[in-house]
């Protein structure tokens, strides 16, 4: 029988042991077996934090989010072999797309994270705070990535999208993980987490991957290794108890048993839209996933009036549930994942049972199709009224994990909100209402029990992920039962695997630290205007002090005239009796429109873009015949990524301080503005280096990759300068017109052409018979191409001309084509 593998310490291994058995929920055939007999957990603890954690806290936030968008990308093109496999655990397709690219949908949005970081390995957080009267001492908050291992204990419900949603955060934080993911479904977390390891993108120690019991590891956890739980409030808690947790404190975050409740508001009759709209969401969330969902609708909540036609709602729209195999389109709902889950969930039903009435589906009777249902995990849907929910507690206590709902009664709104409460803490609920005001009292007095709360009505529908849907830019978690924990988050989630500590000193000595010049730290006098910089040669601390200017009269009313902002202060000095301005004052925008005018360098550099205005504050009035200057000063960089036409660039963040004559500082402004990368990758092609390439190359030259010949080269240069001048254009673009702009927006960028890349004309791995008698002949009609090509782009700037690959081209677009295909080719023999 095939053994699962393990892949811990750089190596995929299988236990010792006999291992325990796992089952197609569909057919309960045995798949394979599970076992980490002789795994040594404490070898493996250390194996993350030693080899996978010093890489990944070297890694700068932007380098950590575009290794997991290259993930993201890699797993998305494997995706159809993960549904197949997941189709045995239960799974329709669509519960499958919610756990498989909803896991890769993780890695995306985890990774689009790096924008809001710092462009080094560590974050700065929060405001700077003075702790000194003369401004030379201060302090602030850092975050570091804890230097221990992530350890996910994982519930069998998403084997993919619960390993993802966790290591992507700790991923992004700089910390590695061990998953040990639940063994039912842990066949599918393997075949993804071969994928991982085999794409190479995340580096060694970075991901393991336990597949079986794990009951010792916790024995080996450390102070700064971090902890997550999924699964049931009892193993919860007793893991969560491990004295080793205790005594080295390791944060544990648990999710656990969530009787999560559904509110129907009292305005919305049957004939609503929010009433049709409650139905359909219950609905989906009792047999999308069979139920197996933490965050389904266990405690459906509705208006006493309105009990009776909820329930003939529902029943109606869970008849035309079909109930079989998933891989047969006509399925809407799979199996449970297990025939032991199956009976799990019948116990709870029938413990619900007892005060509780079943008002639709039957535990011993199924119909389903493709499948047989003895062999398969198949449960109907059950729906449970409870009609005096305040008395019989049980509703509120015991959960079904699987397609289970119980509708109860309210009187009034403070009765819904207290019946929502009575779960003692849930990971989500929602409330289906049309009343904002309804919506805005659920909302604030429900909050206390909940981690997160949808407000479902006919504006928001449309677009509405769903009461089940954790979204990865939200906290992920809840109060009390529900665990007290919380997961994902967007910045919030990343900052859990994360150490904050609060650093004091000077601001200069700060801002060294921190990487953002500090108000008050030391200038570091720019040899040359910043401006005149690339971005990679701007460091924080950089400064320049401008001339002086002095503010006329005149230039305020010029102002005013030219803005249409007639604001008394500056236009009618007549009234300016009880107000806190003494004579004509200038516009807070003409003073940064006039500190812009002082510090910006004219001629045309690295500066590509002003990008933007941050909190700007003016301290003091400045009137007319007042003289100011400006210091500007680099206050922090942010790397960005250019996926349009536009060179590489990053921005950078320039601290404006505008003093008057006295040197009081009157007015403060952060100036964002984006700085073009330097282009090192490509030796500019010249008329001078041309010739002196084209000297070196010789018939006996070898091509470093391909089967050009050095002449075959360069009749191919010459054919792409017939292109470029116009002579041949009769052609169609090669270029899928979906991928066009990308293609074309590539000329922008500083990366190389791929080696062995196929120009559309020319036959792969054939030779085009040669067109001149030897090499000198074709280095002569290739020199008069691109004579031809410099010519028709003098003559006709604005032209634009047709390239095979890229689409049209400007003239500014053929030349960074041409340094980049003459690179290339020049490349290929070794010219450069």
């Amino acid at each position: 029988m095939k053994k699962l593998h393990n892949y811990v310490t750089g190596q995929w291994i299988t236990g010792s042991g006999e291992g325990v058995p796992m089952h197609d929920a569909i057919t309960g055939e045995v798949i394979a077996l599970s076992d980490t007999e002789g795994l040594d957990f404490a070898e493996i603890l250390q194996y993350g934090r030693t080899k996978g954690g010093q890489v990944l806290r070297k890694m700068t936030f932007q380098e950590r989010g575009n290794m997991l968008k290259s993930l993201a990308l890699y797993l998305t093109k494997k995706k159809a072999d993960f549904y197949e496999i997941s189709y045995r655990t239960g799974a329709t397709k669509l519960d499958s797309w919610i756990d498989i690219e909803g896991g890769f949908g993780n890695l995306f949005a985890n990774a689009s994270l790096r924008k809001l970081f710092p462009n080094q390995s560590y974050h700065v957080e929060g405001e700077p705070i003075d702790l000194s009267r003369g401004g030379r001492f201060m302090a602030h908050h850092i975050m570091v990535p804890k230097r221990g291992v992530a350890i996910h204990i994982n519930a069998f419900n998403f084997p993919v999208w619960g390993m993802l949603e966790k290591c992507a955060v700790n991923w992004m934080a700089g910390v590695p993980a061990v998953v040990k993911p639940a063994t039912n479904t842990s066949f599918l977390t393997e075949a993804v987490a071969r994928e991982i390891i085999a794409s190479g993108i995340l580096p060694e120690g970075a991901l393991q991957l336990i597949n079986g019991s794990a009951r010792t590891i916790l024995d080996f956890v450390e102070s700064q290794d971090v902890v997550t739980f999924t699964g049931s409030a009892t193993t919860g808690r007793m893991l969560k108890a491990h004295p080793r947790i205790i005594n080295e404190a390791v944060p544990f975050t648990m999710e656990a048993d969530s009787l999560n409740s559904s509110v129907l508001g009292e305005d919305a009759l049957p004939g609503t839209p929010e009433f049709d709209l409650f139905i359909k969401e219950v609905r989906n969330e009792m047999t999308v996933k069979c139920g197996q969902k933490c965050t389904a609708i266990r405690r459906v909540i509705v208006p006493e009036n309105l009990i009776e036609d909820v329930q003939i709602a529902l029943g109606k729209a869970l008849s035309k549930v079909t109930i079989g195999d998933p891989r047969l389109k006509e399925v809407r709902m799979g199996s449970l994942v297990s025939l032991d889950q199956v009976q799990e969930v019948r116990e709870r039903v029938q413990e619900l049972s007892k005060t509780a009435s079943i008002v639709y589906g039957d535990l011993d009777k199924i119909d389903v199709i493709g499948a047989d249902a003895k062999k398969g995990a198949f449960l109907a849907p059950i729906l449970l009224r409870e009609d005096h929910p305040f008395k019989n507690l049980a509703v509120h206590e015991t959960e079904a994990f699987g397609p289970v709902s119980t509708i109860m009664p309210y009187k009034n709104l403070d009765e819904a909100i207290t019946l929502a409460q009575m779960g003692k803490g849930s990971l989500v609920s929602s409330i289906a209402t049309n009343d904002d005001k309804i919506a805005k009292e659920y909302v604030i007095n429900a909050a206390s029990h909940h981690g997160r709360i949808l407000v479902l009505n006919r504006e928001s529908a449309k677009e509405s992920t769903g009461h089940g849907s954790p979204l990865p830019s939200l906290v992920h978690g809840g109060p009390g039962r529900a665990g007290g924990g919380e997961e994902m988050g967007g910045v919030r989630g990343i900052k859990h695997y994360m150490q904050r500590t609060a650093i004091q000193g000077s601001p200069t000595t700060l801002t060294e630290i921190t990487g953002i010049y500090q108000a008050n730290s030391k200038y570091k006098e720019a040899d040359q205007h910043p401006f005149k910089y690339h971005w990679e040669d701007i460091q924080p601390g950089m400064s320049l002090k401008t001339h002086k200017r002095t503010l006329t009269d005149s230039d305020i009313i010029s102002f005013a005239n030219l803005t249409w902002d007639h604001f008394y202060a500056h236009t009618d000095i007549t009234s300016l009796d009880g107000s806190i301005f003494e004579k004509r004052t200038a516009h807070g925008y003409f003073i940064i429109a006039a500190a812009a005018g002082l510090f910006v360098y004219p001629n045309k550099g690295p500066v590509a873009a002003n990008y933007g205005l941050e909190d700007c504050r003016f301290l003091r009035p400045l009137y007319h015949n007042d003289t100011i200057y400006v210091r500007l000063t680099c206050k922090q960089k942010v790397d960005r990524d250019v996926a349009s036409a536009e060179h590489p660039s990053g921005i950078v963040k320039w601290f404006v301080e505008v003093f008057d004559a006295e040197d009081e500082l009157v007015a403060v402004a952060t100036i964002l503005t984006m700085v073009q990368k330097k282009q090192e990758v490509f030796v500019e092609m010249t008329d001078e280096k041309i010739q002196e390439l084209l000297n070196k190359l010789t018939e006996e030259t070898k091509p470093n990759w391909g089967i050009m010949t050095p002449q075959h080269m360069l009749e191919h240069l010459e054919y792409t300068y017939k292109i470029a001048s116009g002579k041949i254009q009769d052609f169609e673009v090669a270029t899928p017109e979906k991928y066009l702009e990308k293609v074309h927006a590539s000329l922008y960028n500083y990366d190389k052409f791929p080696r062995n890349s196929n120009f559309p004309m020319l036959e792969k791995d054939i030779l085009d018979t040669l067109k001149h008698p030897d090499l000198a002949t074709a280095k002569e009609r290739f020199l008069e191409e691109r004579e031809a090509y410099k010519t028709y782009f003098k003559e006709n700037q604005d032209a634009k001309l047709k390239n095979l690959v890229f689409g049209e081209l400007n003239r500014y677009e053929g030349y960074l084509l041409e340094r980049k295909h003459l690179n290339h080719h020049f490349e290929q023999f070794g010219l450069i």
